[in-house]
C-alpha cells in the first residue's frame, strides 16, 4: 500500500521509526518531511503538501504526526479535497484530550 507521512519537529523521531516499520512491512512510503530535526519548523509547511496529496488515487493513505496530534489535523482538514468512498477527515488520536 502507498502511504504518505509527514511531521513537524514534535513527531520527527516517531516518523523515522514508522518509516522503517512501514517499509519493512512492504509499504511504499512517500516522506513529506520533516527531513531533519529542526525545532523551528512550522507544521503547515510540512502537513499541507501531505493533505493536498491525500486522498487521491495516487496517495490513498496519509499519516500526519506532531507532538499533540491536534495541530496537523486542524491544518489538514482546512485543505479542500474531493470526497471519495473510504476517505474521511483526519481524526484526533484517542490519547489526546481537549481541555478548556
Amino acid at each position: 500500500m502507498l502511504v504518505g507521512i509527514a511531521t513537524d519537529h514534535g513527531g520527527f523521531i516517531l516518523k523515522e521509526e514508522l518509516l522503517v516499520q512501514l517499509r519493512a512491512a512492504g509499504h511504499d512510503v512517500v516522506d513529506f518531511g520533516a527531513h531533519e530535526l529542526n525545532p523551528l519548523d512550522d507544521y503547515p509547511d510540512i502537513i499541507v503538501p501531505l493533505a493536498l496529496a491525500w486522498p487521491r488515487a495516487t496517495l490513498p493513505r496519509g499519516i500526519a504526526i506532531c507532538g499533540s496530534g491536534v495541530a496537523p489535523r486542524c491544518c489538514a482538514n482546512k485543505v479542500p479535497r474531493p470526497c471519495r468512498p473510504g476517505s474521511r477527515p483526519l481524526s484526533q488520536p484517542a490519547g489526546v484530550q481537549m481541555t478548556t
